[in-house]
């Protein structure tokens, strides 16, 4: 599977460069093909030693890192159901998601709660859900992998499983890293504009497709990562907390792009701006994927009939 995958990705520029030319950027990758390998591969790369050592294999990072932007390939009109049922998981706008109240940790309960507000989740976005979803998945091949460990058994087979996980997941947390996609102002501002920000459907692909493309570097992020964490509290609560922590950034990525920051080379400050952001992605995914291997080992709780 690797050795396919590799040959693969000797591939990948010449596939970058006819997708970039015949889809249109709001069907583009988000944070740019290379910020979203960029992420994934820093998170592994920056596992602690006690994570599972087959994660960081040469095969196994290669495919972690074509993964990062594999969501956004979904997201092409020449698939239009699946686009449409997967677009609302790369975003949430917390403005009409707050009203609700606190979000609840099942997708199925929020969706209920939009309906009865005469609201459309799927406009409101599904963003933390699909992320702590495939962080559940991530850590049920975990517990089959230290299982099947435990009982000297092949564990290839789940390993592909959990490799495949890790790099989905990569692609949501990195999303959430990028201010834009937690707000209804993502591209362009919408509503009382005192600040002159810019109201042109631009700003969104200018800030995370070219400008990251041509700016930013796996070596200028890395410094920035910030030392491993095992999530402590429920996941899907500090991954809500994540989400807010980047919305408070928005109002910053208007004001640099007024400032002409993401122009060219852009400034220094928008270079820091963006690398902070991308570096954020990068420890979060890292912090997710270590606390589902430390988790996995957790005894399982009884589980009941379904009555089905």
């Amino acid at each position: 599977m690797f050795r396919k995958r590799l040959r693969k990705t000797l591939y990948l520029p010449v596939f970058i460069l006819v997708v970039s030319t015949f889809v249109p950027p709001p069907f583009a990758f988000a944070w740019g093909n290379e910020g979203h390998r960029i992420i994934n591969r820093l998170a592994v790369t920056n596992l602690p030693q006690d994570a599972p050592a087959f994660l960081r294999w040469a095969g196994a990072l290669s495919e972690i890192e074509y993964l990062g932007p594999e969501p956004d390939r979904w997201r092409s009109p020449a698939e239009p159901e699946l686009l449409a049922v997967q677009a609302p998981e790369h975003f949430i706008d917390l403005e009409l998601a707050d009203p609700l109240g606190p979000l609840p940790h099942r997708r199925f309960d929020f969706e209920a709660a939009a309906f009865a507000a005469g609201q459309r989740p799927d406009k409101i976005g599904l963003q933390p859900w699909q992320a702590t979803e495939i962080w559940q998945r991530l850590k049920a091949a975990f517990r089959e992998y230290r299982r099947l460990s435990e009982a000297h058994q092949d564990t290839h087979d789940v390993e592909q499983a959990a490799i495949f996980y890790a790099g989905w997941l990569g692609h949501y947390v990195g999303d959430a890293s990028q201010p834009l996609h937690t707000t209804v102002q993502y591209n362009g501002w919408t509503g009382p504009n005192p600040n002159g920000y810019t109201t042109d459907h631009k700003i969104h692909w200018k800030f995370e497709g070219p400008f990251v493309g041509a700016n930013i570097h796996a070596s200028d992020v890395q410094p920035r990562i910030a030392p491993v964490h095992a999530l402590q509290g429920d996941v899907f609560d500090d991954y809500v907390a994540y989400l807010r922590q980047t919305s408070k950034s928005v109002e910053k990525v208007y004001q640099l792009e007024k400032a002409g920051g993401f122009d060219g080379a852009g400034s220094q400050e928008s270079r820091d701006f963006t690398a902070d952001r991308i570096a954020a992605g990068a420890t979060m995914l890292r912090d997710m994927i270590y606390t589902a291997w430390l988790r996995s080992a957790d005894p399982e709780p009884t589980r009941q009939p379904s009555g089905m």
